[in-house]
């Protein structure tokens, strides 16, 4: 309650609940509008912290995710202050000139920043030093024009999860491709402006240089909590894997353990297996051939004495016919 009532005053002393003058209202920002005073209307700052609060937690579930967040804002008054912000938070900002067909026709820019990039490495690395002065002023001029205007997307390697803008009636271009491509918008949202264009608005002042600073801020926050936080799951899941590869480390160490365990108890147990097996042969072989010895020389004795006694177990004369 402490903080809604500090942002709350914050905002009252950036002049963000001045809008436009009663003839210039949109009728659509009427449950927005607090009151009229001196012609003016007055917004009501509950409905833009309310907005506010809606706004940075989508902000920040996007930069969590990891997606890109473009900030627009072509105005002079919020030029350096949105573009500081985006570089801050490295994310994507177009404050020069929107070119038509910047998202819709997304490849042929690209082509245009990469021809920006191989220009600017020409220069850098030497190859434009054989060429004519005048072929490399025009290059150079070339290079700084298109830099102008794409230097802020020239990392973009895709269009963007979410564009933030700074009023919507100047950036409508702008919009109005966001909304084709089904890209999430979210914009300062003046009383001339109509709030049901975008997904998130954030009913404010969007000509006073404190009032753009004083949003872009807030919702800069939100981002960097954001990125923090998706930082902080990202370690946390190194953290895990790692423990499991050591776990599954651990685990193939015991294995082959056991296995190497096994093997020399098999091994023992052969060898008393082939210990037992060679003296149970050993054993039996001698018993035998003992035995064996023994019947041979009872069989031989036993012939030998057959054939000495007559009429014995030798051969018998024929019988008579």
């Amino acid at each position: 309650m402490e903080d809604n009532k500090s942002l709350h005053q914050q905002l009252l002393e950036a002049g963000v609940h001045f809008g436009h003058l009663k003839k210039k209202w949109n009728p659509k920002m009427l449950p927005y509008i607090f009151a009229e005073k001196n012609g003016i209307h007055i917004i009501d700052l509950n409905k833009t912290i309310d907005g506010l609060d809606e706004a940075a937690a989508a902000l920040k579930s996007i930069a969590k995710s990891g997606k890109k967040i473009m900030f627009v804002a072509t105005k002079k008054q919020a030029k350096e202050i949105v573009s500081e912000a985006a570089a801050r938070v490295n994310m994507p900002f177009v404050t020069e000139r929107w070119l038509g067909g910047m998202l819709t026709n997304f490849q042929t820019i690209r082509k245009s920043v990469k021809k920006m990039q191989s220009i600017q490495k020409m220069l850098e690395d030497g190859t434009m030093d054989s060429v004519t002065k005048k072929e490399r002023l025009t290059l150079t001029r070339s290079k700084d024009k298109m830099e102008k205007v794409l230097g802020g997307i020239s990392q973009m390697g895709r269009t963007p999860a979410a564009l933030f803008m700074v009023d919507i009636s100047h950036e409508h271009i702008a919009l109005a491709e966001a909304k084709r491509l089904g890209i999430i918008t979210l914009a300062m949202v003046d009383t001339n402006s109509d709030p049901t264009k975008v997904d998130f608005a954030i009913p404010s002042n969007d000509d006073a240089t404190k009032s753009i600073a004083i949003i872009t801020q807030y919702l800069t926050a939100a981002i960097i909590e954001g990125l923090q936080e998706r930082a902080t799951d990202k370690e946390t899941e190194d953290e895990n894997v790692e423990e499991g590869v050591e776990r599954t480390r651990g685990l193939e160490v015991d294995e082959e353990d056991n296995k190497d365990g096994g093997r020399a108890r098999r091994g023992a147990g052969g060898a008393g297996a082939g210990r037992g097996a060679g003296a149970g042969a050993g054993r039996g072989a001698g018993g035998g051939a003992g035995r064996g010895g023994a019947g041979g020389g009872a069989g031989r004795g036993g012939a030998g004495g057959g054939g000495n006694r007559p009429g014995g177990g030798g051969s018998r004369p024929p019988a008579k016919r």
